[in-house]
């Protein structure tokens, strides 16, 4: 038998390769990986970051020489892969010792996402970082350690753009976000993006919405200029944080199907439009929870689950792929922010008709010291009352909530089954009537009703 190929480490690739070889040690497992590193927390080098006593290759989970040696996985480090001949079961590439052609009996394309980087004047100069990679943190940890360090513009305002904003602040930077889009988060209704706002405000962040970056450019100072929305903002360091787009020419250079975003198309078993070829992770689309169809959300969880999916599967399970509701949580300053699901433009534009319940509670019971504020937002289909997403912003306790939002999606539950669910009381941890609960019932009356919210 042919070896079973994956090509890209890391999350998907590496649950992959482990998966194929748990379930027959005797098989083959190639695993072609175009950078240094195969195994390390991707998700937690923002908080790595922001603690100058930590090293860095603490976020290193399993080493090459590890996996080859106690799981007998061959793992080939700077091995690119530039193309898949389908017809000759063959992927062909470039390593330091040359060219290379591998025979497979089955493949996995792992090869993730890379950050977007645009073709903008002076994206080369030094001082203007990405960070994706353990590569890309590496280089800017050394950065960092400079004292000399201290302006930061961060361009962006997704995910990683707002923990770096919370991390630099810490490091005693001085940060400047700076934004395409008037709205901050436009995802989220703008009471609980009003949150976030004024977290950002109260720690010294200033934010530039309506600010395109159009490039950066060495002043006579020799100190670097990021040039957006018509202004050239002086930095010590500018972080470009516009985002991810998945790594998918190989695969649709071979003919592969895409599918949303112009990631690989997979079903269900993670197999692509080659009967011979799987594709997980970031690289990869996926099926939504609530509209059923194709969908590109590049999230950990996912990555991790599909690639053991796909390498069970590469030698002969026949396992399943469970949707994605893209569930996710970020801190930000003294704020929890979570959601799951579709928010109501999403939910719109997937053909429902929403109705939403937007509620602000105590995140504690009564008089209980330290308490917070916790605002929720649900949102139902009209006609039917069927949860469809969910969105929490709080000092505590959102993001352990969300995850019965999530659960709820995953039921098809209506607003009135989740206002009816048993959930916890307990004076430190939320009020006789939960937030949740609340929302819900709410949302319950919004729909009843049938008016807008």
């Amino acid at each position: 038998m042919k070896p079973i190929v994956v090509i890209g480490g890391v999350a998907a690739g590496m649950s992959a390769a482990s998966q194929a070889k748990r379930r027959s040690p005797g098989t083959e497992v190639i695993v072609l990986e175009q950078g240094r590193d195969v195994s390390y927390g991707a998700c937690g080098m923002p908080y790595n970051l922001a603690d100058p006593e930590r090293d860095i290759e603490d976020l290193v989970v399993i080493s090459a020489p590890t996996f080859r040696e106690k799981r007998r996985i061959d793992v080939r480090l700077e091995h690119r892969v530039n193309s898949i001949d389908r017809e000759r079961h063959r992927v062909l590439g470039e390593s330091p010792a040359g060219e290379f052609e591998i025979e497979y009996e089955k493949l996995i394309i792992a090869t993730g996402a890379r950050v977007i980087r645009p073709d903008l004047p002076g994206i080369d100069l030094p001082g203007v970082h990405s960070l994706h990679t353990l590569e890309h943190a590496r280089a800017l940890k050394r950065a960092l350690s400079d004292p000399g360090t201290v302006e930061v513009v961060v361009a962006g305002a997704g995910y990683v753009a707002l923990e770096m904003a919370e991390g630099l602040v810490g490091l005693g930077r001085r940060v400047t976000l700076t934004k395409r889009k008037p709205r901050l988060a436009p995802w989220m209704p703008e009471a609980l993006e009003l949150r976030l706002r004024e977290q950002l405000d109260a720690n010294g962040v200033e934010v530039i919405s309506g600010a395109p970056l159009e490039g950066f450019e060495m002043g006579s100072d020799r100190r670097l200029r990021v040039l957006a929305g018509g202004r050239r903002l002086p930095a010590d360091l500018a972080l470009v944080a516009l985002g991810v787009r998945p790594n998918s020419e190989v695969a649709a250079a071979a003919g592969l199907e895409l599918g949303p975003g112009g990631a690989v198309a997979v079903d269900d078993r993670l197999l692509t439009s080659d009967p011979d070829i799987y594709a997980a992770g970031d690289c990869a689309d996926a099926f939504h929870r609530v509209t059923g169809a194709r969908t590109w959300i590049p999230l950990a969880l996912r990555a991790n689950r599909a690639g053991k999916i796909a390498g069970a599967n590469a030698i002969g399970a026949d396992l399943r792929a469970p949707p994605v509701a893209g569930t996710m949580a970020f801190r930000l300053f003294e704020l929890e922010v979570a959601r799951s699901g579709l928010s109501g433009d999403e939910a719109t534009a997937a053909g429902f008709d929403p109705v939403s319940s937007l509620i602000h509670a105590s995140t504690r019971a009564h008089a209980f010291p330290g308490a917070g504020r916790m605002s929720v937002e649900l949102v139902a289909d009209r006609g039917t009352g069927r949860l469809v997403g969910g969105q929490i912003v709080a000092e505590e306790g959102a993001a352990h909530r969300i995850d019965t939002i999530a659960a709820a999606l995953a039921a098809s539950m209506t607003a009135e089954d989740l206002a009816g669910l048993d959930l916890v009381y307990s004076p430190p941890f939320g009020p006789t009537w939960d937030p949740l609960l609340v929302a819900a019932t709410q949302l319950v009356k919004v729909v009843d009703s049938g008016s807008p919210q």
